[in-house]
């Protein structure tokens, strides 16, 4: 008997959908201070040659794969062969390691969407940030000290809205949020990018952020960052693009949507970088700071640099602050959404569920784990988790991916299965880089932050902090996911469809 599987309605709503994953807070802040620091204009050079190298082929084999053998990232790797089921489990822990914290920075771009109303963090934003807000903790990663509730709060809203999306279904549900979502938030950052060009020192900016440095370019150093950063935005190797796919009909043209995901999420990294430094060389020009000082790098630039930047703002700073921190929470609802449905859809097709049994019990227990993250040791985890997930969780999860499909399954399986249903076909480049550019920079770059790691403790943490819930991740990844793999599937008729 086959099993029927939900579909997106429209071609649309799954490229909204996709790219709303591939769309994320670290977009806004991320991609502007990695080119900055890593040749400027120059630096697209590695960035784009990354794109086309190994982040679209690394899309469209996850998109072929879940959309041939119509499964989450463990059904898919299972239907390939049996003995890959462990890996669709690794990305799945992996994934659901990263919505933990994640939720947590969603809550705070909440917060600050309040905040920006009357300008709360007064004349000390960092002060308010880590201090009056966070209430960072002296005692590190177990000093827990309380619930924050102004992070509590907001937090729980956000696993609300996530609940009400994936209990309503992919239709109803994903993508009638997505078509909300991306819409909007594209409208937000244009807003935001448009008022920061107008600004006095936005040039001095944008000088910053595009100057080429063409020799940084010959920096092997340079190369890595481009690709990790092609990596962790496009949202693969964590079990999501494989899992969207699965919803996709069976004639869908698989090609077209790797290359509009990846263009599509590139082209927004490249708009919110115009956005974010005009504005901090307008900070830079009306606080009278040297450039290098009033940039800072990821959240620093979110919650501190930014609202100094809204404070001095001419006109309407409360307005414009609202756009950006509401900017930030829909980037992150719709990256949020899905890495969960990756989850969701795994436990679905492993127990044979339902999704109105699974989701509710998946938020409760995600949830409490979550809970973490709105106490004063809130950062600590995040900072911890998430560069295990990183660093470890995905770099390795599209290795192991690439080793396995690109060298031990057949993948002109999956090239014909794409070709057949897409307008224009992926030649030989496509395999080869799979096979080759794909492991080579990764395996380098997954190597160094492995010896890295094993030899000094991430950040000067405690080693029994960064065991407890670093190594924790990849550990327990792979040991749940050999533990599920030698479990049978309740419904056996899923491995046939």
């Amino acid at each position: 008997m086959s099993v029927e599987r939900e579909q997106w309605g429209t071609r649309a709503g799954f490229i909204l959908a996709a790219i709303g994953s591939a769309i994320g807070l670290g977009n806004i802040w991320r991609f502007p201070y990695a080119a900055y620091e890593s040749g400027g204009g120059a630096f697209l050079i590695p960035y784009l040659f990354a794109l086309l190298t190994a982040g679209i082929p690394v899309l469209i084999l996850e998109f072929a794969l879940g959309h041939k053998y119509r499964g989450s990232a463990p059904l898919a790797l299972a239907k390939a062969n049996p003995k890959f089921e462990w890996l669709g489990w690794w990305q799945v822990f992996v994934a659901f390691g990263i919505a933990v914290y994640y939720v947590g920075v969603i809550a705070w771009a909440i917060s600050y969407t309040g905040f920006s109303l009357t300008q709360a963090w007064g004349a000390d934003p960092e002060g308010f940030f880590f201090g009056t807000y966070l209430g960072l903790a002296e005692g590190g990663l177990f000093d827990f000290g309380g619930f924050r509730v102004g992070i509590l709060i907001p937090l729980l809203i956000a696993w609300l809205i996530n609940f009400v999306v994936l209990y309503s279904g992919v239709r109803k549900g994903i993508e009638l949020a997505n078509k909300i979502f991306i819409p909007v938030l594209i409208f937000m950052i244009l807003a935001i990018t448009v008022r920061g060009l107008t600004l006095p020192g936005a040039i001095d900016g944008l000088n910053y952020l595009f100057r080429p440095d063409f020799s940084a370019i010959m920096n092997w150093e340079v190369w890595i960052t481009a690709y990790g950063q092609i990596f962790f935005t496009l949202s693969i190797g964590f079990a999501i693009m494989t899992a969207y796919s699965s919803y996709l009909p069976k004639k869908s043209d698989i090609v077209n949507n790797g290359f509009i995901t990846g263009l599509g999420n590139c082209g927004f990294s490249l708009l919110a970088g115009i956005g974010v430094f005009s504005i901090v060389g307008y900070m830079a020009h009306a606080s009278g700071q040297p450039f290098e000082e009033v940039v800072t790098q990821s959240l620093g630039l979110a919650f501190v640099a930014f609202p100094s930047a809204i404070s001095q703002m001419p006109g309407s700073p409360a307005l414009f602050g609202v756009l950006f921190f509401l900017s930030l929470v829909f980037a992150g609802l719709s990256s949020f959404i899905s890495i969960n449905e990756a989850c969701v859809s795994a436990l679905m097709d492993k127990f044979g569920a339902s999704r109105k049994k699974v989701v509710p019990i998946y938020c409760l227990v995600a949830g409490v784990i979550s809970l973490w993250m709105a106490t004063n040791a809130g950062l600590f985890f995040l900072d911890i988790v998430d560069h295990f997930c990183n660093s470890i969780g995905i770099v390795f999860g599209v290795i192991f991916e690439a080793l396995l499909i690109g060298w031990f399954f057949k993948i002109h399986v999956l090239k014909d299965h794409a070709n057949a249903i897409s307008d224009f076909p992926v030649g030989g480049w496509w395999p080869f880089t799979i096979k080759f550019v794909t492991i080579a920079i990764l395996g380098y770059s997954g190597i160094k932050n492995v010896i890295s790691d094993l030899t000094t403790p991430y950040g000067d943490y405690a080693w029994s902090s960064i065991i407890a819930v670093g190594w924790m991740v990849p550990i327990l990844a792979i040991v749940l996911g050999v533990v599920l793999s030698s479990m049978g599937w309740k419904n056996r008729e899923v491995l046939r469809d």
